[in-house]
């Protein structure tokens, strides 16, 4: 027998239900075989309701469970979809951070190398002249000079004799030593200490005997010799400045003090 779509199952059914109300109200199937025939053919029609019924329950059953698939999957692509956006945002985060952190880093490293230019600025030597004379200094050295000299220009001698006396211990072999000695002798003098000035004016020409400053330095011995009341040993350096220095206004100065002390 032939399969029907599930429309031609239904008119079939109703076709058959016409035909026995058709029979049952003209009464032409009283015999037994009209019996049988509409027997047969409730029997026909009941086992196609059945079927029709099995068709229909199964098909709904089919239907159902693809949509439940169908659900289950969709409910997988939502899931999926927000571990995906999940995940992204998670990147994303991570990203920023990490662009935080670069920036940090570029920032730090940026100031770290300017420190040290300026770290290596202050300990390479620089050029100097000074009275003169062509040499190189550390900028911490330089600075440490210029503030002790600007300390006994401005009258400070007791922090320009401190100041001076670092600078020569910190920086023994430095440019500025014999002008260190020279200013810190007078400070020392200024301060009345003339022991001590007589030491840094000699250790002074020692170190430089062609510094220029010499003649002022023998001069100023004498001063502290003459101070100490030293009065054979300051004529004795008078006399040498005027020898040596002939041309130096210094010796000009030693020569009226000499003429001074007859």
């Amino acid at each position: 027998m032939p399969k029907l779509g599930f429309f031609g199952r239904q008119s079939l059914l109703l076709v058959a239900a016409l035909l026995l109300a058709g029979t049952a109200s003209a009464g032409l199937f009283d015999d037994d075989e009209a019996r049988r025939a509409i027997l047969d053919l409730r029997q026909k029609i009941e086992a196609l309701r059945r079927e029709t019924d099995q068709k229909l329950l199964e098909e709904s059953k089919r239907q159902a469970e693809e949509l439940v698939s169908l659900r289950r999957g969709l409910l997988d692509l939502q899931n999926q979809w927000e571990a995906a956006n999940g995940e992204a945002a998670k990147i994303r985060g991570q990203g920023e951070q990490l662009g935080r952190e670069m920036n940090e880093a570029q920032r730090r490293q940026a100031e770290q190398i300017k420190r040290l230019e300026e770290r290596m600025q202050r300990l390479e030597p620089i050029k100097v002249s000074y009275e003169g004379v062509e040499f190189l200094a550390e900028s911490a050295e330089k600075r440490m000079f210029d503030s002790a000299l600007a300390s006994f220009r401005g009258g400070e001698f007791e922090s320009a004799q401190n100041t001076f006396a670092d600078f020569l211990g910190r920086y023994p072999q430095s440019g500025y030593g014999s002008s260190a000695l020279f200013w810190l002798g007078n400070a020392q003098f200024v301060l009345k200490n003339y022991p001590a000035a007589v030491a840094s004016f000699r250790k002074m020409i020692a170190r430089s005997p062609a510094y220029a400053r010499v003649p002022e330095a023998w001069l100023a011995i004498a001063n502290c010799q003459l101070e100490l009341k030293d009065l054979a040993p300051a004529r004795k350096t008078l006399e040498d400045l005027v020898a040596n220095f002939p041309q130096s206004e210094a010796a000009d100065i030693a020569k009226e003090r000499l003429a001074r002390m007859k």
